[in-house]
């Protein structure tokens, strides 16, 4: 167990965070926390402050702001943007919510500077492995049908001055943003305890994080990296202040058929489980809509390979794998 002058707390998928307060601080301070499923996990958000009403109904706005961009951007309602999108965008024009289509925007630029090594278009991939309830591989003809299509190349976004819409040039193509829309929802979420005053809080939605502020005693917050092969140790300790964590990782999401390990991160260009002997990636960024693509698009990539693409967008970025 790691101890020091500040408790460890499980947060999500892969990530933990300091959050318990200094005994000279419980007097001034109080810690308000809220955790709910959502976004297919689990939502943790803490807030450090001197009024627990305000921290209370500043969790509320940002809960409200993770619940918009779910409801937006999930491949799962067939009403939410990507839903209508990826049911009707091959055939014609899909009206989309202006920040749905920034996000895509955002995707299709993490996509072309990864060289397509993170690809939002492989849904069709994803929902064929389906790791959570599948128990053994699909069919290799399956898989092979949609492997290196390069599905990224054939969205189109278009912002015309009053509608954006989506289009697809593939009837193949289904657009998962799973690899992106919790990091800008978290921003969102950041955003919104910041306009309320709040300046100490960690918002954690599985792997994603963002620290706001410091501790209230002025130091970072410690987050630290689970190790990818003992849930109850960790691999390292980060000191963060105003960053944003995303953690990708082959060992939360997966099914073992005959000794072999298939994880939810799917390679674009074998449209299966990415394989690799690196087993989690770590990327610290500013933003978490960065720090989730970064983390999605350079997972199982060796580190010089990994840093090289992630810093074509982000050149603060630092990049941590684990074997």
């Amino acid at each position: 167990m790691f101890r020091d002058r500040r408790e460890f707390v499980q947060l999500g998928l892969g990530i933990f965070a300091a959050l318990s307060l200094p005994l000279a601080l419980r007097r001034r301070f109080t810690l308000v926390r809220r955790t709910i499923p959502l976004m297919g996990t689990i939502a943790e958000l803490q807030v450090v402050d001197r009024d627990e009403r305000l921290g209370e109904a500043a969790i509320d706005a940002a809960l409200a702001e993770l619940l918009w961009v779910e409801r937006r951007m999930t491949r799962f309602r067939p009403d939410s943007d990507i839903g209508r999108a990826n049911l009707s965008a091959a055939r014609e024009a899909v009206p989309v919510h202006p920040a749905t289509a920034a996000v895509v925007a955002a995707a299709l630029r993490w996509a072309e500077a990864s060289e397509g090594a993170f690809d939002p278009g492989i849904g069709a991939a994803s929902e064929l492995w389906d790791v959570i309830n599948r128990r053994e591989p699909p069919l290799a003809g399956r898989v092979q049908r949609l492997a290196g299509r390069g599905f990224w190349r054939k969205v189109v976004v278009e912002a015309p001055p009053h509608q954006a819409v989506l289009r697809y040039d593939d009837p193949d193509l289904q657009l998962d943003l799973g690899g992106i829309a919790k990091g800008y929802g978290i921003d969102r979420a950041a955003e919104a305890l910041r306009s309320r005053g709040v300046r100490h809080a960690i918002i954690t939605v599985g792997g994603d994080l963002i620290a706001l502020g410091g501790a209230p005693d002025g130091e970072p917050w410690r987050v630290g990296i689970r190790s990818p092969h003992d849930s109850d140790a960790l691999a390292r300790t980060l000191e963060v202040r105003d960053r944003a964590v995303a953690t990708s990782g082959d060992y939360e999401q997966f099914f073992e058929w005959r000794g072999v390990r298939f994880h939810h991160l799917i390679d674009p260009t074998t449209a299966a489980p990415r394989r690799t002997a690196v087993h989690s990636v770590t990327v610290l960024a500013g933003s978490c809509l960065d720090a989730d693509a970064a983390a999605t698009a350079v997972f199982g990539l060796p580190r010089v390979d990994a840093v090289r693409i992630a810093r074509r967008l982000v050149p603060e970025v630092e990049v941590i794998p684990l074997t």
